[in-house]
């Protein structure tokens, strides 16, 4: 049983108009997270730059990734509380300034305890802008379009992921490790500009009603509202099954699998790398558009990516006779570019299951599934790496024991989820029959 919700065609009473005017102001709010992306990603093209620069070794180094999405899981429900009660614009402000100064103090650290403390700081700000850009699309545009908007937010942030692989990596090779990151520095001096003077967190007409917020019993309240709501827990599931086996891959241990194990040259597996995050960008314009017309269609695509990825994983880790064909790993990578766009169909059970003042803190809770997964497994492959003598095949089987328990977990929850959907669609409807004209 799936899930289910608001048809293509329902508008929820209240609903903002859209139109261009959204467009514009939400894509001040995009182009904050395509920076923050980029920021994000960078030391992911700079890795051997940073262990000759500060003189680390490959554990040092992966602290850098492992810290990062540690401050960003953990700040999740405190950013979500955040734009509840501040609103996005004053929230995308603190994490421009926060992530802008990350980046350039990573451009001038003299030491590898410097460069860590940067790295914090600009998770930190990078934390605080997909859910505010989440938030931003739910408050000018038509719940209808929720599922297109969101994947079309994270489409932005593959691109920000691209031009970081391919104009940063050029950078730092043309123009050396200072002037390239104090350089891309300057975009977020850019969009704080336009994020000042020109984003608005709401459309004339559609303020939100104003909502008491009481120090410590209203963050109390907040979350634990949020978290009785089925669709809160499943979308966190959801989010945790499907994205953690990509994110792996790309922030850490998708260039040593295709090096050491498959035997792939740098420049190869730098490709394949660039075709997950083509693929991701390709399933996020697909799937975007196949939720807004068949709302039913998430648990189904979810499943079906988690199902695909581990089928191909398994493929590629037992082949026999050493290491695997390339059209094989072609299609690993093209597969792993769908669990991006699958971890964003979380947001999709979240949000119609919270009114409007705990979309925030929802999100927040929803968005730390993806991000707890990828520290657990980032951790897991190198203990098994460790333990086994660079053994990939055991190392990166703890993908499935993730995987295993986030399915249980969805399949759990699913009934309950499309039961309270389904009563707040009825409710919604009454409502607007009884409004008078």
């Amino acid at each position: 049983m799936s899930a289910v919700g608001s048809g293509p065609n329902s508008t929820l009473p209240g609903d903002p108009p859209g139109g261009r005017r959204a467009v514009a102001v939400w894509g001040i709010g995009v182009s904050v997270y395509f920076v923050a992306v980029i920021f994000r990603t960078s030391l992911g093209v700079a890795g051997l730059d940073a262990a000759d620069r500060f003189q680390v070794n490959a554990s040092a180094l992966s602290t850098f990734s492992i810290l990062q999405l540690l401050v960003y899981a953990g700040m999740q429900i405190p950013v979500g509380l955040l734009v509840d009660r501040l609103g996005t614009k004053k929230v995308l402000t603190i994490g421009v300034v926060l992530f802008t100064a990350g980046q350039l103090g990573f451009a001038f650290s003299p030491s590898y305890g410097m460069a860590l403390a940067s790295r914090a700081l600009l998770g930190c700000g990078d934390a605080m802008t997909f859910i505010s850009v989440l938030r931003l699309g739910t408050r000018w545009f038509p719940a209808r379009r929720g599922p297109l908007v969101a994947q079309l937010a994270g489409l932005a942030g593959m691109a920000g992921n691209l031009v970081s692989t391919l104009v940063l990596a050029r950078l730092l090779h043309d123009v050396g490790w200072t002037a390239a990151f104090a350089g891309s520095a300057l975009a977020g001096v850019v969009v704080l500009v336009l994020l000042v003077l020109f984003l608005k967190d709401h459309p004339e007409g559609h303020e939100p009603e104003p909502f008491p917020h009481h120090g410590a019993a209203y963050v109390r309240r907040q979350i634990a509202a949020s978290w009785r709501e089925p669709g809160t827990r499943l979308g966190l599931w959801v989010h945790f099954t499907t994205q953690f086996p990509a994110m792996v891959f790309l922030l850490l241990w998708g260039l040593p699998f295709l090096v050491e194990a498959q035997g792939l040259s740098r420049a190869t597996a730098g490709e394949l790398l660039t075709l997950v995050v083509l693929s991701n960008m390709v399933f996020g314009l697909v799937y975007g558009q196949v939720v807004a017309r068949h709302h039913e269609a998430r648990l189904p695509l979810a499943l079906g990516t988690v199902g695909a990825t581990a089928l191909v994983w398994a493929v590629t880790l037992a082949h026999p006779g050493g290491p695997a064909p390339m059209w094989l790993l072609i299609t690993l990578c093209v597969v792993l570019g769908a669990c991006g766009p699958a971890s964003m169909l979380g947001f999709d059970f979240a949000r119609p299951a919270n009114p409007p003042e705990r979309q925030g803190t929802a999100s927040g809770i929803t968005n730390m599934g993806g991000f707890v997964a990828s520290m657990t497994t980032l951790f897991l492959i190198g203990v098994l790496l460790d333990a086994t003598g660079d053994d990939y095949t055991i190392a990166f089987s703890c993908v499935f024991l993730l995987q295993a328990l986030g399915v249980s977990q969805i399949l759990r929850l699913r009934g309950r989820a499309a039961r309270r959907e389904r009563e707040r669609l009825v409710a919604s409807r009454v409502e607007t029959v009884h409004v008078p004209a």
